[in-house]
């Protein structure tokens, strides 16, 4: 009796370690399936990572080429504000006169001290250059646009500094008809920018 106990106690044994041999690699093939799992979600959001950051730096270079070029002049302008000037214009039928106000732009206070000191000088220059003008010369954009270039030509040559004028005849048609076309020159930097009017006012 004591021999069919050991048997009946001995066999269910074997079927128990089946089970456990089984649940550990049903086990071990979860966790390599989880484990694969989890490398790969880990592969793909480290390739959309470095795809962003591929089009992050694309967008900066595409960017940094978009940007306008900044002036190579660090400092603002300086503006010089002249006296008005009042003149009798140049017209033969009736007496006209012009009061036109005036404003140097330029870049370096030096040249602002220069200008102070030979004042007398752009002054009489630019009163000179209006007595020329007549009231339908000052009266049309092209002719203030004319006048400005003119004022600033005038206003550096008491400085020393002679701007040619604008070649015309480069411009003109040439015997065939087809226009000559002008050379092209490195740009020369003036003392005077520009000229800006506060005011033109014609009687």
């Amino acid at each position: 009796m004591s021999a069919a106990t050991a048997e009946v106690t001995d066999a269910p044994v074997p079927k128990a370690a089946g089970k456990k041999k089984l649940i550990i690699i049903l086990a071990a093939v979860l966790l390599l399936v989880l484990g694969g799992g989890g490398a790969a979600v880990f592969m793909m959001k480290k390739r959309a990572a470095a795809a962003d950051e591929a089009d992050t730096e694309d967008g900066a270079e595409t960017h940094a080429v978009a940007e306008p070029k900044k002036d190579e002049h660090k400092n603002p302008p300086i503006f010089v504000p002249l006296d008005p000037f009042t003149v009798n214009l140049a017209d033969r039928d009736a007496e006209r006169y012009a009061q036109v106000g005036v404003t140097l732009e330029i870049d370096d206070a030096k040249v602002g001290e220069q200008i102070k000191l030979y004042l007398p000088a752009i002054r009489n220059n630019i009163l000179l250059l209006l007595a020329h003008k007549t009231a339908g010369e000052l009266l049309t954009r092209e002719g203030k646009l004319l006048l400005a270039q003119e004022i600033r030509r005038e206003t550096m040559l008491p400085l020393g500094i002679t701007m040619p004028v604008d070649d015309e005849e480069s411009a003109s048609p040439a015997p065939d008809g087809t226009k000559k076309k002008k050379k092209k020159k490195p740009p020369v930097i003036y003392p005077v920018k520009a000229v800006h009017f506060s005011n033109i006012i014609i009687q």
